[in-house]
């Protein structure tokens, strides 16, 4: 019996099992430290965002210091920045995807294009935000909404296009060969039967995308920079929410610091959103 219990095969596995009881006790401190951190900081821009929450927030422009005033004129330039991001990067973003998936097997070309979707995805905003800046503001010598549209579309595309890449993926083969056998054409079979399966992952992604862009702020700082006047003209500077509220934060006056809590909240709130859309309103249904 005691030679049983000191043979080698139990120390083994006595040393095992110590080191994965800490493996997981490091894991579980670590991801209530992240936790902490993360309801901290919640908490915080509740107490202050709700704070500076009122009906002037939404339907007055930037103010003078001291005076009232909200952020009328960054909450419609952000929207329209967004929602022209959007619409150029969700098309470009699928039909490449679709390419990568259905015709980059074995191409260069699409190796390539992976390749450099990668980088574009780990790239930080603000390398974006001065390329952007260096191929349209300096080159036409304002800042425009436009130049903060390109910007934040090249942020959007890549994770349009890995997303879609992916979730094509993951279409069964037999459903592919089952189209294919009807007589099919492939750009038939990619867009009727192979995107249209994954539909649900596809939109997932363009709203991660969105998400990603709503808060954005060192592209739009060298592109879009900023309006205190409610303005729709893309062509000259443009207000947006993310700067508004960087240089309402940085200010010395107690009103204005109160509305980048505000639009802070805002921000957030939007993000929460579409990231609760993204993982419940567009889940993919497993087949029963």
């Amino acid at each position: 019996m005691d030679a049983a219990v000191n043979s080698p095969v139990n120390s083994v596995y006595r040393r095992r099992l110590l080191s994965h009881r800490i493996g997981i006790a490091l894991s579980v401190m670590a991801m209530a430290i992240g936790l902490g951190f993360l309801l901290w900081i919640l908490e915080t821009l509740l107490v202050n965002g709700f704070g500076a929450l009122s009906h002037t927030l939404f339907t007055m422009d930037t103010p003078a210091p001291g005076s009232p005033g909200g952020v009328r004129n960054a909450i419609v330039g952000s929207l329209m920045m967004v929602g022209l991001s959007t619409a150029i990067s969700t098309p470009v973003g699928i039909l490449a995807g679709i390419y990568l998936a259905e015709y980059g097997q074995n191409n260069k070309f699409a190796a390539v294009t992976r390749f450099v979707t990668d980088i574009m995805l780990s790239a930080p905003s603000i390398v974006v935000g001065l390329f952007v800046y260096a191929l349209c503001v300096a080159r036409f010598g304002h800042f425009s909404g436009y130049a903060g549209t390109i910007a934040l579309s090249l942020i959007a595309i890549p994770v349009v296009v890995r997303t879609t890449d992916n979730m094509l993926h993951l279409v069964p083969n037999s459903l592919l060969e089952a189209a294919f056998a009807l007589g099919a054409p492939r750009w038939k079979v990619a867009m009727m039967v192979r995107l249209r399966a994954v539909k649900a992952g596809v939109v997932t992604g363009v709203l991660l995308a969105v998400a990603r862009i709503a808060g954005e702020t060192a592209p739009l700082l060298f592109t879009a920079l900023n309006n205190q006047f409610f303005s729709l003209d893309m062509k000259q500077p443009m207000a947006n929410l993310p700067v508004a509220i960087y240089l309402f934060a940085m200010s010395s006056y107690e009103d204005w610091r109160s509305l980048a809590w505000g639009a802070a909240l805002l921000v957030t709130f939007s993000v929460l959103l579409l990231n609760i859309l993204s993982r419940t309103l567009f889940r993919q249904k497993n087949p029963q």
